[in-house]
């Protein structure tokens, strides 16, 4: 019985981490463009590919990758000056 508590638990608790990896939001620059799927480079050098409008986006663009989709930071007012 013990061993079947402590496996339910470990099963849990990996699920549990799981979740939480593929939650996690990204930062990075686009480094490229090709029709409708978006390559992103994060601060570490990864690339992830991410299928999405590339309406109003173009490569060097700072963006966050948030549950699967990417999200372009608004400017602040002071910005665009």
């Amino acid at each position: 019985m013990k061993k079947v508590l402590a496996l339910i638990i470990a099963v849990i608790f990996t699920l549990t981490l799981t979740v939480f990896a593929f939650a996690a939001e990204t930062k990075g620059t686009i480094s490229k463009i090709d029709g409708n799927k978006i390559t992103v480079k994060d601060e570490a050098g990864k690339e992830s590919t991410i299928e999405g409008d590339a309406k109003g986006l173009k490569v060097g663009d700072k963006v966050t990758i948030k549950d699967g989709k990417i999200v372009k930071p608004k400017k602040k007012a002071i910005e665009g000056c």
